[in-house]
């Protein structure tokens, strides 16, 4: 049986990063598959990839990368029996529902002789609360769901602020194992520990369920009965957001989204080669503003008037711009709600 990892979390959380730490760290002598599914025209993270089917890369240390487009099932299978790793990780694109993935991997469990190994959602800290609050439905789907919960950007965080984040998450998954070190601290150790714990978890509530199915006991029914009560209370909460936003869409009874509905991607290929400080403003009215909608993601590799390339990276109220080697052509993609693609045209479309 190959083990499957999921990997989720919301845009810009540091999923990509953290994966980086796992292949390092924890998972090196093993031969590993990295799926990544991207949401929106361009993956940026995945440059070295093609826009369709399954295109596949060596990467270091025994990992290939490949990208999904299309039919996951038959991809996954096929990457299996092709590449048969130790270990296939998934990187849902940022605003993929985790249960969905989780969903589909298992349906494949028979047929393409893999298993669930580990769901791993990887939170911003510094933002847990605002996407909470504003895109319940997708981001509480990613919390709920996993076994274990990453927290980045914590050494920017106070302790009060990282305990109103925990308390946060906590609502939403009392079970799952939450990691809150500053990853360069982390040890390969400390990571598998976390993720032994959710297992072990997971067992002993699997051995209560059973105990109480055999006791005719309802305490564990009760307790899931809570559990689905405030998931549905949390959804509401997003959905008057995104109604709020003008987003008339019908759904079903249930008041499901799909992840098009509400989120927009919009991306360009450019030659333009940008002025830096020009850019690091327009980057800074992205984040800071609504002028262009909202902006919840913005990444970008693109020429400098100098000749030097650039890539940039920015989530609401924090933009990197780096130098780094060229790619074959300038590339930007921005992810968002309502976002006002004319006004994108004009300040990256040169």
């Amino acid at each position: 049986m190959t083990k499957v990892d999921l990997i989720s979390g919301f845009l810009g959380a540091g999923k990509t990063t953290f994966i980086k730490e796992l292949i390092a760290k924890v998972w090196k002598d093993e031969k590993i598959v990295l799926i990544e599914n991207e949401f929106g025209e361009i993956g940026i993270d995945s440059r070295f990839m093609q826009d369709c089917g399954i295109e596949v890369t060596e990467m270091n240390s025994g990992c290939i990368c490949c990208t999904l487009v299309g039919d996951f099932a038959r991809a996954l299978k096929q990457v299996v029996e092709e590449f048969q790793p130790d270990r296939v990780i998934i990187e849902p694109s940022g605003v993929g529902k985790l249960s969905d993935v989780a969903a589909a991997v298992k349906e494949m469990e028979e047929s393409a002789q893999v298993e669930i190994d580990c769901k791993i959602t990887v939170v911003d800290g510094k933002k847990a609360k605002l996407y909470i609050k504003n895109f319940g439905e997708f981001y509480n789907n990613q919390l709920e769901n996993a076994d274990t919960i990453v927290v980045s950007r914590t050494q920017d965080m106070t302790e009060e602020k990282l305990k109103e984040c925990l308390a946060l998450i906590q609502e939403h998954n009392e079970d799952a194992a939450i990691i809150t070190t500053p990853w360069q601290q982390l040890s390969g150790e400390m990571i598998l520990d976390a993720l032994h714990h959710a297992h072990d978890l997971e067992a002993e509530l699997a051995r209560e369920h059973d105990h109480d199915h055999h006791h005719g006991a309802c305490h564990h029914e009760d307790h899931h009965h809570e559990h689905h009560h405030h998931h549905d209370e949390s959804c509401s909460c997003g959905h008057e957001h995104h109604e709020h936003h003008g987003h008339h869409h019908d759904h079903d009874h249930e008041g499901h989204h799909h992840a098009d509905e509400v989120f927009t991607s919009w991306g360009i290929e450019t030659v333009h080669k940008f002025n830096e400080s020009e850019l690091a403003d327009t980057l800074k009215m992205l984040s800071m503003t609504d002028e262009f909608g909202t902006v919840l993601r913005a990444k970008g590799i693109v020429e400098g008037e100098d000749g030097q390339w650039l890539e940039f990276d920015m989530v609401p109220e924090e933009t990197e711009i780096r130098r780094c080697r060229p790619d074959y052509t300038g590339r930007i993609c921005v992810i968002g709600t309502e976002l006002k693609t004319d006004d994108l045209k004009r300040v990256f479309g040169k």
